[in-house]
C-alpha cells in the first residue's frame, strides 16, 4: 500500500467515525429538537441576505455550519470524503467556487 493509499485509507476512516458522531449526536429525539433550533437560527430555509455586509457575513456563517451537519447526516463517509477533496462538485458540474467548503 503506498503512502497515499495509507493517508486516504485513515482519511476516510477519520471521516467516517465524524459521521457516526454527528449521527449520534443529531438523529436521538433531542439531537432532532436541536436540529430544529438550529434550522431557525442559521437561516436553513432563507436567504442569508442582508444590506449590511457585516450582517450578511454572519449569516453566512451560521448557514455554512447548517450545510456542513446536513452533510454529515446525509451524504455517505464516501461522499463527504470527495466532497472534501472537490471531486464530489467536479462531478456534480458545479466548480469550487459554487460550494461552501465541505
Amino acid at each position: 500500500m503506498s503512502i497515499t493509499q495509507v493517508a486516504i485509507d485513515r482519511t476516510v476512516e477519520i471521516i467516517r467515525h465524524r459521521k457516526r458522531d454527528y449521527g449520534h449526536a443529531f438523529l436521538s429525539p433531542a439531537g432532532q429538537a436541536v436540529l430544529g433550533d438550529l434550522a431557525k437560527f442559521c437561516r436553513a430555509t432563507e436567504t442569508c441576505f442582508d444590506a449590511d455586509p457585516r450582517l450578511h457575513a454572519v449569516a453566512e456563517g451560521r448557514r455554512e455550519v447548517w450545510l456542513r451537519i446536513q452533510r454529515h447526516l446525509n451524504l455517505s463517509s464516501e461522499q463527504l470524503f470527495l466532497l472534501a477533496n472537490g471531486k464530489l462538485l467536479q462531478q456534480s458540474g458545479q466548480s469550487q467556487e459554487d460550494t461552501p467548503n465541505g
